[in-house]
């Protein structure tokens, strides 16, 4: 039986995404967040160990990204790996790292996007640090859809950090506490955030069926719709990427409460 219903959904999905892509709305969000979630627990289900489920994970980054270019979105977001992660076992760590390093790398190569290091790079093992930047210096030129890679990530710490440089900055220029006060506002702290200069995301997708925040983009994600998505993301599928840009289509966006 299971077998079965695979056939069908081989021979139904490409008719019914195709189907979908012929009627895709015109309000296409320009910056996409993912919340690439639930990798151990697909490892769990299947019977294999978590650096398995990781790089099950990093083999469907490209497909996104292909999907994303497919529809006209500018930038996406991928959340990689938290602040909190790095306190996972070094077991569990070091081949995570490598497997996020791996993956980047094997989108530099393409040069289809240009990767943008989204996190801090300081707590990272300087191997891993090293490589992120290469590859994304290797991508500097590229003109295609911007790709922000967040590894080592935190909301809180990347808002903190914001108002730090912004502190510094004019401490340096001489300016008095009293006096930036007067003058503060949020987009003085938007210039100093990882995606200075980018919009902010229109829609956040988490796949695994959590329906929390868990510190993703928490400055930038203020305004943005959100889609839960109940698979885990190595089963994350093109279908499902449609039915997020769709649903996210299908809602009246309202700013404020």
């Amino acid at each position: 039986m299971a077998d079965w219903k695979r056939g069908v959904r081989r021979v139904l999905y490409p008719a019914y995404e195709a189907r979908m892509l012929r009627r895709m709305p015109d309000s296409l969000p320009r910056h996409v967040g993912v919340m690439l979630d639930g990798n151990r627990r697909w490892a769990k289900a299947v019977g294999q160990d978590s650096a398995s489920g990781h790089r099950a994970g990093a083999a469907n980054i490209e497909p996104l990204l292909g999907w994303c270019d497919e529809v006209g979105i500018e930038v996406v977001t991928l959340w990689l790996l938290s602040t909190d992660n790095l306190n996972r076992s070094a077991a569990e760590l070091e081949p995570l790292l490598g497997i996020i390093t791996d993956a980047v790398d094997a989108l530099a190569v393409q040069r289809r996007w240009r990767l943008h290091l989204v996190g801090a790079l300081d707590l990272l093992p300087d191997e891993t640090a090293r490589r992120l930047k290469l590859a994304a210096d290797a991508t500097a030129d590229v003109e295609g859809m911007v790709v922000n890679v967040a590894v080592g990530y935190g909301g809180r710490r990347e808002i903190a950090g914001a108002v730090r440089s912004l502190l510094h900055g004019h401490a340096a220029l001489g300016t008095s506490l009293e006096e930036l006060a007067q003058v503060l506002d949020v987009e003085h702290i938007g210039e100093h955030l990882y995606t200075k200069g980018q919009p902010d995301p229109d829609l956040v997708i988490r796949t695994s069926g959590e329906q929390r925040l868990g510190g993703f983009l928490l400055w930038q994600s203020a305004r943005s719709e959100f889609y839960f998505c109940e698979a885990y993301w190595p089963d994350f599928r093109r279908v499902d990427f449609l039915r997020a840009i769709r649903a996210y289509a299908q809602r009246e966006r309202r700013y404020g409460t």
